[in-house]
């Protein structure tokens, strides 16, 4: 085994294979997907075992931001990855094989906190190999100027900052959360947040063929009064719902992250436009930790992405 100060900076995997089936949220597409301990360096790799399509969890692979973010290779899509995601960079684990016989992540109960579980239940495995981790050493930031912005400035460890704005409609209306954010604090405060929508988007939704699979045991619906098929686990969860997709999206750039991340309006397609600003700014982070060998690097792609303004988030 490698040996370093902090155990922290060991690459781990899982210790035995778990598996779960569900309803994709937007496929509508009931899918088993089974976890996979994989070996050093492997990263996290998504397998469709019903077609032998690979696509590694990297930020190149991004096809659509569509409501969810969604990983595309020749054709096949894997869509709503990033509630796994979340759970599986918050839990530590580095290397790991997702296999899905359907094109979308089950959405469980709309939360990560499913997914921390199933991770916990598989275990947890060290590797004779090094982890680095992304340490922001200088503020990036975009701004859209329409009041969405997305910064990432050096911190020791990871914060998220996170606020959202649905103006008039006050069942939701501003919230803010500020979280540092470890794997207890993720547990506790952001993993148990759902999915959330509201009524009047529904029809547009389905006409687009998206949100089919959605239910009263999966997402949170609003109408103007307030939510009318579950109860809150969280006064502010729509908020804390969107720093934990925040995450699951950072994810993407195939290590963890040291910075404090503040994000206003927010939504995938800002927290992907984080990821460009990374692959464009690497004068402002440096890798900590490990050997010098070289690191999955950040790759972004250039080309267009489906990206939708309102529906489930």
């Amino acid at each position: 085994m490698a040996k370093h100060p902090d155990s922290f900076f060991i690459q781990r995997t899982i210790s035995r294979p778990v598996g779960i089936s569900g309803v994709g949220i937007h496929s509508g597409a009931d899918v088993h997907l089974e976890l996979h301990p994989a070996p050093p360096d492997a990263g996290i790799c998504f397998r469709r075992v019903d077609c032998g399509i690979e696509i590694q969890a990297l930020s190149n692979h991004v096809s659509s931001l569509e409501l969810a973010t969604t990983l595309g290779k020749d054709d096949v899509q894997i869509s709503t990855v990033e509630h796994l995601m979340a759970a599986v960079a918050m839990c530590g684990v580095d290397n790991l094989f997702v296999d899905l016989d359907g094109p979308e992540v089950p959405i469980l109960d709309g939360s990560a906190l499913p997914y921390c579980r199933l991770l916990a239940a598989a275990g947890f495995r060290r590797q004779d190999a090094l982890r680095k981790i992304m340490a922001i050493t200088s503020p990036i930031e975009v701004d859209k100027g329409d009041g969405r912005a997305i910064r990432l400035s050096p911190y020791p460890g990871l914060r998220v900052t996170y606020g959202i704005d649905y103006g008039d409609f006050e069942p939701i209306g501003h919230q803010t959360i500020d979280v540092e954010v470890k794997p207890v604090s993720f547990e506790r405060d952001l993993a148990p947040a759902r999915t959330f929508g509201l009524l009047r988007d529904v029809e547009r939704m389905h006409e687009a063929g998206l949100g089919l699979g959605g239910n009263e045991n999966n997402c949170i619906v609003y109408d103007d009064q307030g939510p009318i098929n579950t109860q809150l686990r969280f006064d502010d969860e729509p908020v804390r719902h969107k720093a934990l997709d925040a995450l699951g999206d950072l994810a993407l750039t195939g290590s963890p992250i040291w910075g404090h991340l503040e994000v206003e309006r927010g939504g995938h397609a800002l927290h992907f436009s984080m990821l460009e600003a990374l692959e464009d700014n690497r004068d402002c982070w440096t890798w900590m930790g490990g050997e010098t060998t070289p690191l999955r690097q950040p790759v972004i792609q250039r080309a267009p992405l489906r990206i939708a303004a309102s529906g489930l988030q």
